[in-house]
């Protein structure tokens, strides 16, 4: 299976959304079940049903995290020597040509995209016609809404 990327803040991100889901969240629930087993009959106690469901998706969204952090490759940004490029981990700061606004951009791994807060996805139209670009360049793209042209501004790496 292919490695997927993501940056160093990303896996930060997921090994302590993992670390709270196992000592803080698990407990919580296992203590809300015996509770509610406590209060007796099981089959009509909404309670431990309500309860056995949250584990349900607790154990659920541990193992998908553990998933992809098996399956993660990070990227530091910080230490690849880009020469000005565009790359992954790249904050990119664009002035679109039909608006005269400018925007900010940080390519991402899928699982860390978020668009309100401009971190996009290494897949995205955007992201892969910026991908190798440098300060200077005019990038061109098909977006859902039609044609975007972007001048790239600035290339950072932090």
């Amino acid at each position: 299976m292919n490695k997927v990327p993501m940056t160093v803040r990303g896996a930060e991100l997921l090994r302590d959304e993992l670390k709270t889901l196992k000592s803080v969240d698990r407990p919580r629930v296992i203590e809300s079940i015996a509770e509610a087993r406590a209060h007796g009959d099981l089959k009509e106690n909404a309670e431990y049903h309500a309860a056995k469901e949250q584990q349900g998706f607790l154990e659920g969204r541990i193992k998908e995290i553990e998933g992809k952090l098996s399956n993660i490759q990070v990227i530091d940004v910080t230490t690849v020597d880009a020469k000005g490029k565009i790359i992954f981990g790249s904050t990119v700061e664009l002035l679109d040509e039909q608006t005269g606004k400018d925007i900010e951009y940080r390519i991402v791994g899928e699982d860390e995209a978020n668009i309100k807060i401009g971190l996009i996805s290494v897949t995205s139209p955007i992201a892969r016609a910026l991908i190798g670009k440098a300060e200077g360049d005019e990038v061109s793209f098909s977006a859902p809404g039609g044609e975007k042209n972007y001048e790239v501004i600035a290339v950072r790496y932090e």
